[in-house]
């Protein structure tokens, strides 16, 4: 059996989710709300699979993606979505998403999507896929101004955007704080910044 957590603030859909796996070779072994209790239960509930809602109150599924890659956690991750924008999954794609579902196709595609993901291979809803292909090849396409940055330096970044110092984000990432300072270092050389409120304001102004 392969070990499934599942992360939806919509009681509803996780319970959708429960629904479609039972009988199948994936075993829900945690279905929490936020993603902030996806960090807290990871340890205890050793999921193989995290299905995760790209849309989550206090840590979005997108957040918890950089902070495990972050953290140098690559176990698979399927983000689930109503909607998304064309620079969110470009960013996903670049932090080593393995799958990403949409909501409407779900009780189709989930299932798939899972068994490519425990084979090994990733799987993108096409639509969206097309999407994203045609955003990076578009001319008009903003570059993404953190697009320099390495998977773990991203998260981060992230990090430093949600207000947290040196020690919380070493606490957080499992890291010490000096190898923080040498990160830190590091995304302000190739972003060509000078401080943490450029940095900030940088992560900020990408979302809006």
């Amino acid at each position: 059996m392969t070990r499934v957590l599942v992360a939806d603030d919509d009681p509803l859909t996780a319970a959708g989710i429960e629904v479609l796996l039972a009988g199948s070779l994936f075993e829900v072994v945690s279905s929490v709300r936020s993603g902030s209790e996806v960090l807290e239960i990871l340890a205890s509930a050793r999921p193989d699979i995290l299905v995760l809602d790209i849309k989550m109150p206090e840590r979005s599924g997108l957040d918890v993606l950089r902070t495990l890659r972050g953290r140098g956690d690559h176990r698979p991750i399927v983000l689930l979505t109503g909607s998304i924008k064309d620079q969110d999954v470009k960013e996903a794609m670049s932090l080593g998403v393995n799958g990403l579902v949409i909501k409407g196709t779900a009780p189709r595609d989930l299932l798939a999507c899972l068994d490519a993901v425990a084979s090994g291979r990733r799987w993108f809803d096409q639509e969206v896929m097309q999407r994203a292909m045609d955003f990076v090849s578009s001319p008009e396409a903003e570059r993404d101004p953190l697009g320099p940055l390495s998977p773990r330096e991203r998260g981060i970044a992230a990090l430093v955007q949600r207000g947290l110092r040196n020690k919380e984000i070493a606490d957080e990432l499992g890291l010490t704080e000096g190898t923080v300072k040498v990160h830190l270092h590091k995304i302000f050389e190739k972003l060509r910044l000078q401080s943490r409120t450029e940095l900030i304001l940088l992560a900020t102004a990408r979302e809006e």
